[in-house]
């Protein structure tokens, strides 16, 4: 497999290092173990490479606390989010577009070749996460042979592992659960038309061809009354291939799901997701003209600035979104349209997050630009100029207050179903030492939180004291700024 690893602990602050040996940074780890109610004040952090160093030592390691069988193998697992090989490619395109422009392939030449190649494995993220066809209702259903089992959407993640020693099985899944935020038809097109980056398997290019055609038909039968896409659609209805609700619509065969994958909080319930998702389809748009691009995106982009304003320094972004209805049919091979009248989207509340609010940006710029919208690109820029108003010596960010922060300290609580759930029968330690049991929280397997200099804040709340407030600079939303400061003076300029 050539896919990156979900999660790593860059500074191996849990102390499990590689395969346990305490030391190796970044160690590659994992936390969300357990279904779509496991928000992520109820995970526990585990190694992928689990040789029983930690957590019960010697009798199964971390595994018995999420499945129950009763004996275990010292094993090797990793996770792949397909979002996030798949905006790899995203940039890799770029990157080749403006070395070819000065002259330079062959300096990145060997990057390129990589990024081919992930877009090749990414193919797994297209599949059932057991296999099964597209319609599956039982766990007994037959797999599928051949491509059958493919949705030709990203997917929520792949997976792959093995065992420690001599033993002889290894496995590989892909997964039942497809969101609208998660599709990227410009890494779809950029694998299916970009010779240097068309994989090398026989049938990669159709496949990301179909992917591409796909993909843009799922946010079309997701596109909203209003314009906000909504969830997505599974195969494996409840996560285990229970019965479909009755009257559900369908997609390819599986299921509109309004909330795909997680529910604490849900999963379609952020801006975020429409900002990054429609984005890639901006992008898309701007590089080919296609029509069905923009169609989605004038519709997007007129709720989105219905939804946000911008004054001097000072803005309102959409931020929870609420659903109800559904899309108005099912969609097969043969659907061109379906009637979404029924299938809404209201506005909660907004923000100013600077992260969310650089990639909605984004999506206004690469619109404004290729549709010449004079209010998509004229948001953009007050956006722009607003979120640099906040411009302090580490980048750029608006202060939170963290109420949810009052889970930091939440035992499992039976009748609520809330909180660390930690089997009652298992009982071990984390590497520092951390004890791990049934009375266990978000806190106390993770003290080391303790020592950072803020935590005084956390305790005040937790004793009872106001929610606290933090100054955060997310990685991620300072590259998502910069980016889209890089994108206006780029396409726009001043």
């Amino acid at each position: 497999m050539y896919q990156m690893h979900w999660l790593m602990d860059v500074d191996n602050v849990y102390g499990f290092g590689r395969c346990g040996d305490r030391t190796t940074k970044p160690a590659y780890i994992n936390t969300y173990q357990r279904g779509p109610q496991e928000g992520v004040f109820e995970t526990v952090p585990h190694p992928s490479c689990e040789t029983f160093n930690f957590g019960r030592t010697g009798n199964g390691g971390y595994l018995p606390i999420f499945i129950g069988d009763s004996t275990y193998t010292q094993q090797w697992r990793y996770t792949s989010a397909p979002d996030a090989d798949a905006r790899a490619v995203q940039a890799a395109y770029w990157a080749l577009k403006w070395a070819k422009e000065q002259g330079k392939q062959a300096d990145i030449s060997a990057t390129i070749t990589k990024a081919a190649q992930m877009g090749d494995y990414l193919r797994y993220s297209m599949y059932d996460k057991y296999f099964k066809n597209p319609g599956c209702a039982s766990p007994t259903c037959t797999a599928g042979t051949g491509k059958s089992s493919s949705t030709y959407l990203l997917s929520w993640y792949s997976a792959w592992g093995g065992p420690q020693g001599s033993s002889s099985w290894a496995w590989r899944i892909g997964s039942s659960h497809n969101h609208g935020g998660y599709q990227n038809p410009f890494a779809a097109w950029a694998l299916s038309t970009t010779p240097e980056l068309i994989p090398r398997s026989s049938t990669a290019q159709t496949d990301w061809a179909t992917s591409l055609t796909r993909q843009i038909q799922f946010y079309t039968w997701l596109q909203s009354a209003e314009g906000a896409i909504a969830g997505g659609a599974t195969n494996s209805w409840n996560g285990d291939y229970s019965a479909r609700p009755a009257g559900a619509p369908q997609f390819y065969g599986m299921t509109y799901d309004v909330d795909p994958v997680y529910h604490d909080p849900p999963s379609n319930q952020w801006f975020g997701f429409q900002a990054w998702t429609m984005e890639r389809v901006a992008e898309y748009y701007y590089e080919t003209g296609n029509a069905q691009a923009k169609a989605l995106l004038d519709k997007w982009v007129t709720w989105a600035i219905a939804n946000t304003t911008v004054s001097g320094t000072t803005y309102q972004i959409p931020s929870t979104l609420s659903w109800s209805g559904q899309p108005g049919g099912n969609w097969t091979s043969s659907t061109t349209s379906v009637n979404n009248a029924g299938l809404h989207v209201s506005v909660v509340d907004h923000t100013q997050d600077v992260g969310v609010a650089g990639a909605y940006a984004r999506t206004l710029i690469y619109y404004g630009a290729k549709a010449n919208h004079a209010q998509a690109r004229t948001t953009a820029k007050a956006l722009l100029d607003a979120v640099l108003a906040r411009k302090d010596t580490r980048g750029v960010s608006v202060t939170e207050t963290r109420a949810d922060y009052n889970r930091f300290d939440d035992a499992y609580n039976s009748s609520t179903g809330q909180g660390l759930y930690i089997p009652p029968s298992y009982t071990g330690v984390m590497p520092n030492g951390d004890a791990i049991n049934s009375s266990s929280t978000f806190i106390s397997i993770r003290s080391f939180l303790r020592n950072d200099p803020e935590w005084p804040k956390v305790q005040a709340y937790l004793n009872g004291g106001a929610a606290p407030t933090f100054t955060y600079h997310r990685f991620w939303a300072q590259v998502d700024v910069a980016m889209a400061l890089h994108d206006y003076d780029r396409l726009i300029g001043a």
